[in-house]
């Protein structure tokens, strides 16, 4: 399978000396793939190979970089933990070193162990609350604040706007199970794995918000069945929902079909300690420890992802809708200084979280079957998460370890 996808090499043909095989996932965006391999033919050091990768990537990538014949740069999504205690990539720590604390901390976070960087966070995605003004404003509505005003204006919205078969609130057609994950515990002010590495939602806040996104579920206000899912904003278009969390590559869809009337939201802040909570993620660059030109391969890392910042603002904002994993190229792009997206762009950098690198797929799975039966079934909140505590608990313990 792996020789088969690898037929499309997008050779760039105007490098010169060794040469280097580079690896992305298949973006949906239109470009995106002729934009990487433009970058790889300006690369005038090595001749890179650009190989886009249909299906199953993290499979993929997990299976070739357990071989000689795998990528010598590659993306990897979310936290590194396996690939690093797996010794499957290079330290980066002086390839990224000049501009460390440009990118956004929260991102680059899970890719940092024991104080070496792992890989260089190339684009930023992140998720947000969008609503639509006219319909809250003629249901009497404010843009919630606070999760107990979420609550209530779902609640609202739904019944004021029953006549049109609007629902208040559009999380997904799970009911939220899918894409919420740690975003409501982030809201109480918790998290999933704490700075001292330790459980971070092991506190009564943390039943105590996840009941309430159970009651959004219990009182019918929240949009099931429709026709996409979250990650399009074609049921907020539509006008099927009031409100829809969705990602800010949704921003442009929204803009054209819906012009002014929407605006948008962090996850509102829960308790006392709550804070609002922006869930944010970046694939990155990574250079595996097999590659037989290690030092080629960093250097192209280098000048790819750290040098050339006119290539970074190109991928972020040229095909799709994204923001430059580097603070000063978000606050240098046009495109994302004005309304609803600059507001995106300061939710991301004030309240972004990202997995942390300990967060394992074991734990993920853990928690996501907790939240189903808490949102769904209407399961104990505290019972529920007693019993994830302890998997996370176990599974700190393994990693610890290694």
């Amino acid at each position: 399978m792996l020789a088969a996808c690898g037929s499309n090499t997008g050779r760039g043909g105007s490098g010169s000396g060794p040469a280097i095989s580079q690896w992305y996932h298949q973006y949906g965006e239109p470009g995106a793939e002729q934009a990487v391999k433009r970058y790889a033919a300006a690369y005038k050091k090595a001749d890179v190979t650009v190989q886009w990768r249909l299906g199953d990537y993290d499979r993929q990538s997990a299976a070739a970089l357990l071989t000689d014949s795998g990528p010598d740069v590659f993306e990897v999504n979310g936290p590194l933990l396996n690939q690093i205690q797996g010794g499957q990539v290079v330290d980066l720590t002086a390839e990224i070193e000049p501009v460390k604390d440009d990118f956004n901390q929260a991102v680059l976070a899970p890719k940092i162990w024991r104080g070496k960087v792992w890989g260089i966070p190339q684009v930023v995605d992140m998720q947000m609350l969008y609503y639509r003004k006219s319909m809250l404003r003629d249901a009497g509505v404010e843009p919630p604040q606070t999760l107990d005003e979420l609550v209530d204006a779902a609640r609202k919205l739904t019944s004021k706007l029953s006549a049109k078969k609007v629902k208040g609130l559009f999380l997904g057609n799970d009911g939220g199970v899918g894409v919420l994950s740690g975003t409501p515990l982030f809201a109480a002010g918790l998290s999933l794995i704490s700075e001292d590495g330790k459980v971070g939602f092991d506190d009564p806040a943390a039943a105590r918000v996840l009941g309430k996104i159970r009651q959004l579920y219990a009182d019918k206000s929240l949009l099931l069945g429709a026709p996409k899912d979250w990650s399009d904003p074609a049921a907020f278009i539509q006008g099927l929902t009031a409100m829809q969390w969705s990602g800010l590559w949704a921003l442009p869809q929204i803009k054209k079909a819906l012009g002014d009337d929407f605006g948008v939201l962090p996850f509102p802040k829960d308790g006392a300690s709550g804070k609002p909570s922006v869930p944010v993620g970046a694939y990155a660059a990574a250079v595996s420890a097999r590659s037989k030109r290690k030092a080629e391969a960093k250097a192209y890392a280098k000048w790819l992802w750290v040098e050339r910042s006119d290539y970074q603002l190109d991928f972020a904002l040229s095909y799709g809708f994204h923001i430059p994993a580097r603070v000063s190229l978000a606050k240098k792009a046009g495109e994302l200084r004005t309304g609803a997206a600059a507001d995106a762009v300061r939710f991301a950098t004030e309240y972004g979280y990202a997995e942390p690198l300990l967060w394992t797929s074991a734990d993920r799975t853990a928690y996501q079957d907790a939240l189903s039966r808490i949102i769904k079934d209407g399961a104990n909140p505290e019972s529920e998460l007693k019993a994830v505590v302890r998997k996370v608990n176990a599974e700190l313990q393994r990693v610890g370890k290694k």
